[in-house]
């Protein structure tokens, strides 16, 4: 019976925790689910290589990949040196011509060099300056979520979604994208999953959605 079980890996967004994937519930008599886990990156690493490190975590052939985020964008390079089952991306980008006018203006300045990183990986500094509530709220959540606050990790991430270099989506690869997703806004464009009302984190709030919807997708043999 255990054969006949399909993994699915499940990658989440920048920095975060996996256990923003807590309501994810598939049939268990279908599915099992694996919790993939951020590292910190090797200095210098190019995200090929940490794509590749990152493989080694993996104990299955021919996995479910799904990614959320800048997550998303890393089992799309996983998928590169590795077969799978199915390419999911959840809440990202398809290609670098996806990435919104502010982070293509942040790339061309470098400004990844300057990232005031050092804040994020102080979250209780940070929330002293909190100028209103929803603000000190807002940190609260990251902190939640938040499982890598390692300066280093922060400096190589964003420079790493910033500098992304690929052209066009993965083919055969499932995109799914909310309408509402105000970090990536353009990546309902072409061929993508749309969710109605759908945020940058529907991965938490829309959970049912991917509960009804994900086994389909995933049995699917197109």
């Amino acid at each position: 019976m255990e054969k006949n079980i399909i993994p699915v890996y499940l990658m989440p967004g920048m920095a975060a925790k996996p256990t923003i994937f807590d309501r994810i519930k598939l049939p268990e008599d279908q599915f099992k689910i694996y919790w993939l886990e951020w590292m910190i990156p090797e200095e210098n690493e190019s995200l090929e290589a940490y794509a590749k490190r990152m493989i080694l975590k993996i104990d299955h052939e021919n996995p479910v990949l799904l990614g959320v985020s800048f997550g998303g964008i890393l089992v799309q390079e996983m998928s590169k040196f590795m077969k799978v089952r199915k390419l999911i991306v959840v809440s990202s980008v398809k290609s670098r011509h996806e990435l919104p006018k502010r982070m293509k203006i942040a790339k061309f300045i470098k400004a990844y060099k300057y990232a005031p990183t050092q804040l994020l990986s102080n979250l209780d500094v940070l929330k002293k300056y909190a100028f209103n509530e929803t603000v000190s709220k807002r940190i609260d959540l990251y902190k939640t979520y938040l499982a890598v606050n390692d300066k280093r990790y922060l400096d190589w991430a964003i420079k790493e979604m910033l500098l992304w270099d690929q052209e066009e989506p993965i083919d055969n690869a499932i995109y799914i994208h909310g309408d509402k997703d105000a970090i990536f806004t353009h990546s309902c464009v072409g061929d993508c999953i749309v969710v109605k009302g759908g945020t940058h984190i529907m991965v938490v709030t829309k959970y049912k959605w991917f509960n009804k919807h994900l086994p389909e997708l995933i049995i699917d043999s197109k």
